[in-house]
């Protein structure tokens, strides 16, 4: 296992991103945000889009794992290899890509794909997946780091209201020891972060709940306005 990735063993990363057209939208502020959970206790940070990449690089001392949303149907998480390598050359300690097993925009299959990103860069690769044959077939390429990131936001699996856990328990069961299995998507509460770790998840990541205030507002608004 890549020393980056097993110092990421039991811990937090944390998801410093904002939707265009808000307020928070700025790479400074994004990085700001990264400075501040590292010094909350994050272990990693997640960083969207190249400016915001190689701010958040500058600002912390934890690793960085850089993606690049490009679109918002299909495959648009670091959907191609130019994507991808605009990613590490902006600074990204691990590159996370959509791993699911639908066409990417390229053309280019998953497998050809991390090949060739494997001629340019030796750090960890982390796949973004939606089910448990998408993150077996990952596992398969060597990718380092298995995400359930994308599981509920496409057919392959229906969203659950907090971490797919039943996802989380059958990939503990059935990953090789040589890739990380990460929880992301819908963790909203420690106690959510803590079953996941409990169902075998090496690290939690953690973005709405702590660095987007918009919607952690509206939890407390309709909490507070429910008949």
């Amino acid at each position: 296992m890549h020393p980056i990735v097993e110092s990421l063993r039991d811990t937090l990363i944390v998801s410093c991103q904002a939707y265009p057209g808000e307020p928070m939208r700025h790479p400074e502020t994004m990085a700001q945000i990264a400075a501040s959970v590292q010094r909350g206790g994050a272990s990693a940070v997640r960083a969207q889009g190249l400016e915001d990449i190689r701010a958040v690089k500058d600002a912390v001392t934890i690793p960085v794992i850089g993606i690049w949303k490009d679109g918002t149907e299909g495959v648009f998480i670091t959907p191609t290899l130019n994507h991808c390598l605009a990613v590490i050359d902006a600074g990204a300690d691990i590159l996370a890509l959509d791993g699911t097993l639908r066409p990417r925009p390229d053309g280019r299959t998953l497998a050809e794909t991390i090949t060739a990103v494997r001629e340019r860069f030796d750090g960890p690769i982390m796949a973004d997946c939606d089910s448990l044959d998408a993150a077996l077939a990952a596992a398969d390429l060597g990718i380092d780091i298995i995400g359930t990131t994308l599981a509920g936001y496409t057919p392959a699996r229906p969203k659950t209201s907090g971490p797919d856990l039943e996802l989380l328990a059958e990939l503990a069961d059935r990953l090789p020891d040589t890739a990380a299995l990460i929880a992301e998507g819908r963790v909203h509460t420690p106690s959510h972060a803590a079953s996941c770790r409990d169902t075998g998840a090496h690290a939690v990541v953690v973005g709405t709940a702590i660095t987007h205030p918009a919607t952690i507002t509206g939890w407390f608004r309709e909490a507070l306005t429910e008949s």
